[in-house]
């Protein structure tokens, strides 16, 4: 595929995800039928449209994204602690720093059962709807899925609450293609939020 096809999808997808919060996946395929391509179309990798997301957000959210972005940490930091018996941890576009207020946020539990954090969430009378993702080993693991308040943002965000066997949690920190770690523990976010704002 020329790398412009891979750019043009990448930088389409790019809006979707940052002016729609579309998930990655959904943002390239729309992109793709926007942009009136061939539906056999190669679509660019994570990387290309992540590179596409932060030039995008540079361009045109500098100004708002930074607060934005902080207000999803500290309503992420709330779940993670609630949820801190489950070995809580931050991915995504809010632990990557490329979140808007249109992003949900997504925390991965590593449970030794993995009934019990939905149980705990009953125990909270927490409102939540059970759903099945693709892991991040490509596998189905449960999701419970709920909204929840940001008070600087004055809007009800996403938050999944993906639910892995504890097992899982010894490849969950290999670094990602970039070299980045791909998800942070309770202590990791606590340390994104002391960091001064840029």
């Amino acid at each position: 595929m020329p790398a412009s096809a891979a750019d043009e999808i990448a930088h389409a997808a790019a809006r979707l995800i940052v002016e729609e919060g579309l998930e990655w996946g959904p943002a390239k395929r729309r992109a793709l039928r926007d942009l009136g391509l061939p539906a056999r179309t190669a679509l660019p990798d994570n990387d290309t449209v992540e590179a596409a997301v932060r030039e995008y957000i540079g361009l045109f959210c500098a100004d708002t994204q930074p607060a934005e972005l902080r207000a999803l940490r500290e309503l992420a930091l709330v779940w993670m602690e609630r949820m801190q018996a489950f070995r809580p941890h931050l991915a995504g576009a809010v632990w990557h720093g490329t979140a808007t207020r249109r992003s949900d946020i997504h925390i991965q539990l590593f449970c030794d059962d993995p009934k019990s954090a939905e149980i705990a969430l009953i125990d909270h009378h927490v409102d939540y709807e059970p759903r099945t993702v693709t892991g991040f080993h490509g596998e189905s693991v449960e999701a419970l899925s709920l909204s929840s308040l940001s008070r600087p943002l004055q809007e009800m965000i996403g938050v999944h609450l993906m639910v892995y066997d504890l097992d899982d949690l010894r490849g969950a920190l290999r670094p990602d293609t970039q070299g980045r770690t791909p998800r942070g523990d309770l202590a990791a976010v606590r340390r994104l939020l002391e960091e001064p704002a840029p």
